[in-house]
């Protein structure tokens, strides 16, 4: 069966229905409490670091950590008060990961343009999952 909307497309469409911001806007928000920066890379790609301080999220679960019928829901995703800004490896998969959500009904979501790609071109801080462990293990 021939693919009808291929991948580009599909990323496409979803560029023009969320927001999207640059590496130095993520920055500039990630000072404030409410924004949460969520890594939606599967967990092998983690081991090339991650965005200080962002929370991971796989893209594989992210339907159901959002959803408060899902079993695997988690409490964060439904806190209004939170500014959630995704981001994988380029930028497409966070795209696509944003539409989706606000087609559930989430207006407080964005994505990063570029994605972690883009943040470690720019010099932006990053850490390893080891130091992310130890941060959260002292809080």
């Amino acid at each position: 069966m021939p693919i009808t909307k291929g991948f580009r497309a599909l990323v496409d469409e979803a560029m023009a229905q969320v927001t999207t911001l640059s590496v130095e806007e993520v920055r500039a928000r990630s000072a404030h409490k409410e924004v949460v920066i969520v890594d939606i890379r599967d967990v092998r790609e983690l081991t090339a670091g991650t965005v200080t301080g962002a929370v991971h999220a796989p893209r594989c679960m992210l339907e159901f950590w959002v959803d408060p019928d899902s079993p695997y829901h988690k409490p964060m995703w439904a806190d209004e008060s939170k500014e959630f800004i995704l981001f994988c490896g380029a930028g497409w998969r966070s795209a696509l990961a944003a539409k989706t959500l606000q087609d559930m009904g989430m207006a407080n979501v964005a994505h990063m343009d570029g994605g972690y790609t883009a943040w470690v071109k720019a010099g932006a801080p990053t850490e390893t999952m080891e130091q992310q462990n130890s941060r959260k293990n002292r809080l």
